[in-house]
């Protein structure tokens, strides 16, 4: 019953996550990350894993590297814009990992972006981060915040208590370089996340497949999964999506 229930949640798509501190328990989502994607056929990779024979994905994530915050260039606002035309109703859940989070707002909302996600540590205090996510509510998009293997979650407890943050980011890896290790030992700021929010989406980015790691991300609270050598580079994507997206359902299940 309750997986017929998840599927009815999942077909309304975008409207469904929209969480905050007030609305309903989260839902499976699994978010390939298109830097793993084959970059010469973009559009094509993303309508393939967002079909049925690729796994119905529910959310694009979208990585940004300016060079500065990061070491490494991605790509920016003209490319998501360019994707936006081709793919109307598919959600954006844009990670930004730059040094001028402020900055952009407008810039990727036009391209069309749904989830604006900055790292706290890219602000210089708190009273600039909540002016951002503020900024970003007022440009129409969710609020993403973002904190690094180093940074403990209550350097963002003071802005998901204002209900300010419709998703928090916790990365399994150092955000900037692909092909590390899941970091297990992030686990526990997981679970410190689901406990005081469980209404609010607890995302994890970083070496996570379909084996012990979306185990333990699940067990731990998580339920949006970015994922992306392990979709993209697989032979059989829906199967590892579906099979994620299983481990996280019956975790969920588990805590309702």
């Amino acid at each position: 019953f309750l997986y017929f229930i998840v599927n009815i949640l999942r077909s309304t798509h975008n409207c469904s996550f929209k969480n905050n501190n007030t609305m309903a328990q989260p839902i499976a989502i699994i978010a390939p990350s298109i830097l793993a994607s084959d970059f010469s056929r973009l559009k094509d990779e993303c309508e393939d894993v967002l079909s049925d024979k690729g796994g119905k994905v529910e959310w694009l994530h979208l990585g940004v590297m300016d060079g500065h915050y990061v070491p490494n260039i991605t790509f920016g606002p003209p490319v998501i814009k360019s994707l936006r035309s081709h793919l109307k109703n598919a959600y954006f859940d844009c990670h930004l990992m730059i040094s001028e989070p402020a900055k952009w707002v407008a810039e990727f909302a036009k391209a069309g972006v749904n989830q604006y996600t900055f790292h706290i540590e890219a602000t210089s205090s708190l009273e600039e981060a909540e002016a951002i996510c503020r900024d970003i509510k007022k440009h129409n998009m969710h609020v993403g915040l973002s904190v690094k293997p180093k940074t403990p979650l209550s350097a963002i407890v003071p802005l998901c208590d204002k209900g300010l943050v419709d998703t928090i980011l916790v990365m399994t890896v150092e955000p900037g370089f692909g092909g590390q290790k899941f970091m297990p030992d992030m686990m526990p700021k997981v679970a410190e996340a689901r406990k005081r929010y469980p209404n609010i989406n607890v995302e994890v980015d970083g070496g996570i497949g379909p084996d012990e790691t979306i185990q333990a991300v699940a067990k731990a609270g998580a339920n949006a999964i970015v994922a992306g050598t392990s979709i993209f580079g697989a032979k059989d994507r829906a199967a590892s999506s579906n099979e994620m997206r299983r481990v996280v359902q019956e975790n969920l299940a588990s805590k309702l």
